[in-house]
């Protein structure tokens, strides 16, 4: 079989098909000797350099795992130090002189208590004053005397320790951390401590050790040797001194009197490869002892492995030199078909350029270059009008948006603005998310389709949020893109009319609410109450007069009560502690009224320390029951101004809303009447108006 040598000629470039492969396959030749070369190089490094390798690998490793567990013990410590410290901000100084408040305290208020097996609060004079053990008050004298001393190291030296071990049996070691307590200068005023057992999930679990390894242990242990976590249980509380292969480390790092670092650093002796990493505030340290011979044994075996990776990858070389060949044979088209995905992607610009081939390859590249100059000149005039609709939506003066479905397509600059968004969080989201509720927006959607549907646009009024939480109202005019496509874009102005409406509604509401405490003022609360009064008499109006001699009283009852309040002994708070904190009082009685009410009623502020309460719809002994409860809730609380607790009290005037009560202006006259009464009886107590039948 001959080979014959086939021209193939393009602009500016002569291919011939045999010269090329005959040099390719000379390549190939020369490409397969070296990869043998390279085989055979790496074969006897890999087999020379495993071992060495492989025991370095395990010695950066080792060190590496107890680097990591010496940190992950540190910030095991220093999340008790936290949660000792968010219990140490919760102590006043205050508590420090009333045990029980500090009982209550720990046992109630602080969940971080719970973290820690025991507490204890001690004064500066180092009294102690809580020790709490297991969720339990025990007596002080059953302190320990190294507890004792660590209490007293931290009120002398004024910052936060960790104890030396608290010995005892294995299952009752424990450490000790503590927290020095600071008055508002800086100074201490005492200390509150918290212990865990040393087998804790706080301190050092058992799961540290998972998963075991029968040729390697971890210890963690003190500065002097006292190991504190073994892979065997049995060594726990022994000495590392016994321990074979990190006794002679232990003392060589003892001789050199090293401080405690967290850096991780590894030796090998003995037939022993030992990693060191520590913890510096509690001073241990962290111990991986590994038998060398033990972790070695799998060498000859990931030597062997390694050969025939070798062969492998021989292997695989010499099919990639034959792939290149063909690579070379077909790379014009190659060239051709990226430069071509190239020319469709209009947003990147090609890195390569046309193949200069001919044949079909040298017809397809002329038609792809006359489609590229199409797309050129395409793309000129896109961007032309592009630039333009861009300059409106930033530089228009009014506020444009466009929709396509509900969502929001674009957001002009000033609509941007007026949202308080960028373009790009507006970009793409349902335009839903701009109203309050979804019963306001599909009250709108409701207004825009039939606007839509008879007059082809619609203007009106709504309310949208801005991104701040804050409303806005906005006038809205818009009109579809195109009136035959229902569910296409619409284009919509915006204009602010906040100011407006924010006009409006303040001169409405000042007039009839209280500027501090918010309440409906005497003024409003006279006109809802009279309105109140006008319904229920429109209501019995209405009925017929055989259901008014059936029902009778009963519904007389059910008409709703009408409670006058006035603070006991306000006039102590105010002259003792000022107007300011007579301001306070008021603001947080009104919160109390407010939220013992709820929904059943409303509050009003009528004058000075005197409230207005309306229940409508409650019969009398509901009302009493309400007024007693008022009364309850003002008394338990005692404010406390410039270091003085005062006690507030209420007197309370009750009207009932019946037949006879048709006037708002004497039902508050009636009230104020029996509150009163209910002072000059004896103050915090109701008393009920009745009234004089004729």
């Amino acid at each position: 079989m001959q080979l014959v040598s086939a021209p193939v000629t393009g602009k500016g470039a002569t291919f011939s098909v045999g010269g090329w492969g005959t040099r390719a396959w000379w390549l190939a030749l020369l490409a397969a000797l070296v990869v043998i070369f390279v085989g055979a190089m790496s074969g006897w490094l890999v087999a020379r350099a495993s071992g060495q390798e492989a025991l370095q690998r395990l010695q950066g490793q080792q060190a590496d795992e107890v680097e990591v567990v010496a940190r992950l013990l540190a910030s095991k410590i220093e999340q008790s130090q936290k949660l000792l410290r968010q219990v140490a901000t919760g102590i006043t100084p205050q508590m420090l002189h009333s045990p029980s408040s500090l009982q209550w305290l720990l046992q109630q208020g602080l969940p971080a208590v719970q973290f820690f097996d025991s507490l204890q609060v001690a004064r500066q004079d180092g009294e102690l004053r809580v020790n709490l053990q297991y969720g339990r008050f025990d007596n002080a004298a059953n302190l320990e005397p190294t507890e004792r001393d660590s209490l007293r190291r931290t009120l002398q030296e004024g910052k936060p320790m960790v104890s030396e071990l608290i010995a005892g049996r294995t299952s009752e070691a424990r450490v000790m951390f503590t927290q020095p307590l600071h008055r508002p200068d800086g100074s201490v005023m005492g200390v509150v401590a918290g212990g865990l057992k040393l087998q804790s999930q706080g301190l050092l679990p058992g799961s540290l050790l998972l998963p075991a390894r029968s040729d390697s242990r971890l210890l963690v242990f003190t500065r002097d040797g006292t190991i504190l976590l073994h892979s065997d249980p049995a060594r726990v509380m022994g000495n590392v001194r016994d321990e074979p292969g990190l006794a002679q480390v232990y003392a060589q790092w003892r001789a050199q009197e090293r401080p405690v670092e967290g850096r991780g650093t590894t030796q090998v002796l003995s037939g022993y490869i030992v990693s060191m990493a520590g913890m510096p505030l509690p001073q241990w340290l962290v111990a991986r002892v590994s038998d060398a011979q033990a972790v070695l044994a799998p060498l000859p075996g990931a030597q062997r492995h390694a050969w025939w990776v070798v062969a492998g990858t021989t292997a695989l070389s010499a099919v990639g030199v034959a792939a290149l060949l063909l690579l070379w044979l077909v790379r014009p088209l190659a060239q051709l078909r990226t430069r071509a995905v190239q020319m469709l992607d209009r947003h990147t610009p090609p890195t390569m350029p046309w193949p200069r081939a001919g044949g079909e390859v040298g017809a397809l590249v002329q038609v792809f270059q006359a489609l590229q100059a199409q797309y050129a000149q395409q793309a000129v005039a896109q961007k032309t009008i592009v630039d333009e609709f861009q300059a409106v939506m930033v530089h228009a003066s009014i506020s444009i948006v466009i929709l396509q479905q509900g969502m929001l397509q674009k957001v002009g600059s000033q609509a941007c603005r007026m949202l308080g968004y960028t373009e790009e969080e507006l970009r793409g989201r349902p335009v839903r998310e701009l109203y309050w509720s979804d019963a306001d927006y599909a009250q709108t959607s409701a207004r825009v389709k039939a606007g839509f549907a008879e007059h082809g646009a619609l203007m009106g009024d709504v309310c949208l949020r801005r991104k701040d939480g804050s409303s806005v109202w906005v006038r809205v005019q818009g009109c579809s893109v195109n009136p035959a496509d229902a569910h296409g874009a619409t284009v919509w102005t915006l204009e602010d009319l906040t100011t407006v409406h924010a006009a409006r509604e303040q001169n409405i509401w000042l007039a009839a609410h209280d500027p501090l405490t918010q309440l409906t003022n005497r003024q409003g609360c006279e006109r809802r109450l009279h309105l109140l009064l006008a319904e229920r008499l429109a209501r019995r109006c209405s009925e017929t007069p055989l259901a008014g001699v059936q029902q009778g009283a009963q519904e007389r009852a059910a008409d709703g009560v009408f409670l006058y309040l006035d603070l006991d002994h306000f006039t102590v708070v105010n002259d003792l502690a000022g107007h300011d904190a007579g301001d306070d009082v008021l603001c947080h009685v009104a919160q109390l009224l407010q939220t013992q009410v709820g929904q059943s009623g409303w509050v009003a502020r009528l004058s000075g320390d005197e409230f207005g309460v309306v229940l409508p719809d409650c019969a009398a002994a509901h009302g009493a029951e309400v007024a007693a409860q008022l009364c309850a809730v003002v008394r338990a609380w005692e404010p406390m101004y410039q270091g003085r607790s005062f006690v507030l009290g209420a007197s309370i005037g009750m009207v009932v809303l019946d037949a006879c009560t048709q006037d708002a202006a004497s039902v508050l006259q009636a009230a104020d009447m029996a509150c009163y009464s209910a002072k000059r009886t004896g103050r915090n107590r109701m008393v009920l108006h009745v009234p004089q039948r004729v």
